[in-house]
């Protein structure tokens, strides 16, 4: 839970000493070597889960425009707006 919820120091602070006064809790030992661990890894933690939670591939460009249809064959297809989306997609991390 301290991973999913991103804790600052002040919340992981809060967190452990809740769970050192738990019966059958951490120790203060324990919760010290936690913090440490928390504080030097927080960033590679965090940006590990977002990559492990995004899917294969990941929007790199996107263009669109809007064009007017200006002959047809048929009468009632002009001044049709036509929407054309260009979207580029890529690997994760690439």
């Amino acid at each position: 839970s301290i991973a999913s919820a991103d804790m600052d120091l002040n919340q992981l602070e809060a967190f452990l000493t809740a769970q050192t006064k738990k019966q059958g809790g951490i120790t203060s030992d324990q919760a010290a070597v936690i913090a440490k661990f928390w504080k030097n890894h927080r960033i590679k933690i965090h940006e590990s889960l977002i990559n492990q939670s995004r899917w294969d591939n990941v929007l790199k460009n996107m263009n669109w425009r809007v064009d007017m249809k200006s002959q047809s064959r048929h009468i009632d297809q002009i001044n049709t707006p036509v929407a054309i989306v260009e979207m580029e997609l890529g690997k994760n991390g690439q």
